[in-house]
């Protein structure tokens, strides 16, 4: 167990230097020793935040659980993922489309995003069947969307997108004179 500081010169340290060496140098008590009592006066200053650091690094360690990693390498077939960009309510209208193709955390194919406007149920269903038919081409095991990840119309990645900030040069705004 450690010794308890003394408590002359835990007082000391909170003095300045040259305050301290005048009242414990040579015209003082004469217990002034430049070799430690710099470094002494340091750690009697700071002691307090370096014990706090000392014991959240012990704790740390403690709480520190030692994880094996099992390595099982899994073939994973490829996945087709449908993006809908609509907004949240269910009778809401569907922005745009998009689909993407991924094999474990490996992005295979992108089919670029198209707006829906104008579309009707029927003609955007016959287009997601296009497009699962020309992915089903290239990868035979896809037969189907594994999911439909649905994203906020405002996130549509479409240049030019009417939900975005107007263009300057895109189209001419028509102006009604009264």
């Amino acid at each position: 167990m450690p010794r308890p500081p003394d408590p002359k010169c835990v007082a000391c340290a909170q003095l300045p230097s040259e305050e301290a060496q005048r009242r414990h140098g040579p015209e003082g008590d004469d217990c002034w020793v430049d070799s430690r009592c710099h470094r002494r006066r340091s750690h009697y200053r700071h002691r307090g935040q370096v014990n706090v650091q000392r014991r959240e690094q012990y704790r740390a360690q403690q709480h520190q659980a030692k994880v094996d990693e099992l390595g099982i390498e899994v073939d994973l077939p490829p996945a087709a993922y449908l993006y809908l960009y609509r907004a949240k309510r269910a009778d809401s209208p569907i922005h745009a489309v998009a689909a993407s193709v991924w094999q474990g955390d490996q992005h295979l194919l992108a089919v670029r995003p198209i707006h829906c406007a104008g579309l009707t149920g029927r003609r955007l269903k016959q287009y997601l069947v296009q497009v699962l038919d020309h992915i089903h081409e290239r990868y035979p095991q896809i037969q189907q969307f594994e999911a439909e990840i649905r994203l906020e119309p405002t996130e549509c990645p479409i240049q030019g997108c009417p939900l975005k900030a107007p263009n300057s040069d895109a189209v001419p705004e028509l102006v009604i004179m009264p």
